[in-house]
């Protein structure tokens, strides 16, 4: 069901439908625009093309665990923003998977961790080891949250854990990752040894050059006693 309610609060994206006919890939890169498909459960695979500047901005605002609803193919359609694939010398998008979400239907997505406060461990000289950046989670589309806040003021002291399982869910989202996973944690800084650099044992290639220069002059072997 798609009534204005679950829609409103999405952020909105216009696409086109890429018929048979469309431009090729290229010619739309060209033109400032980004290739993509739009599939789901209930949704049949459909090819469209999106405004590379429009989706770059809904992309920082969304991420993939935001929906976003779909304009130019009939009815708005609520989706996520499955995968992105990247020029590997732009690192811009240069191609959109989109994930139509069916109300009701649950989803698994992973939601990036925002990290926020300030360490007491880490300001009497503990090192900050940030373990996790995301957590996999199951949900109806429309209980996403955006992000996990993670409040490093709870590290107090040397050797504390920050683990999943301390994150506040919203209603209706339940982990997928393990409980136990450590997100963050203080620990002591270990300090690099110097190395020691012994020095070499001088008399004995003194010895070794001597027994090479006699045996130079003479045309015969040193002695084993020169040597």
């Amino acid at each position: 069901m798609k009534d204005a309610a679950y829609l409103k609060n999405m952020l909105t994206l216009k696409v086109k439908k890429r018929g048979e006919n469309s431009a090729t890939m290229a010619a739309l890169r060209r033109s400032g625009s980004i290739p993509g498909v739009v599939y789901g459960a209930h949704h049949e695979a459909t090819p469209i093309s999106i405004g590379a500047v429009a989706f770059e901005k809904i992309l920082q605002e969304a991420g993939e665990a935001t929906i976003v609803s779909l304009s130019g193919l009939g009815e708005p359609l609520p989706t996520l923003i499955h995968e992105v694939d990247l020029d590997p010398i732009t690192n811009r998008p240069r191609h959109v998977d989109f994930y139509a979400v069916t109300k009701g239907e649950k989803v698994e997505v992973a939601i990036p961790i925002v990290f926020i406060g300030i360490s007491p461990a880490v300001e009497e000289g503990a090192n900050l080891v940030k373990v996790l950046h995301e957590i996999e989670v199951e949900a109806d589309p429309m209980n996403l949250p955006h992000a996990f806040e993670v409040d490093l003021s709870m590290l107090k002291i040397m050797n504390d854990k920050i683990h999943v399982k301390d994150i506040k869910l919203p209603a209706g989202v339940v982990l997928m990752t393990e409980l136990e996973e450590v997100i963050a944690l203080v620990q002591e800084v270990v300090e690099e040894k110097e190395e020691v650099v012994v020095p070499a044992d001088i008399s004995s290639i003194e010895v070794e050059r001597k027994g090479k220069e006699e045996e130079t002059a003479s045309g015969e072997p040193a002695s084993e006693e020169t040597k």
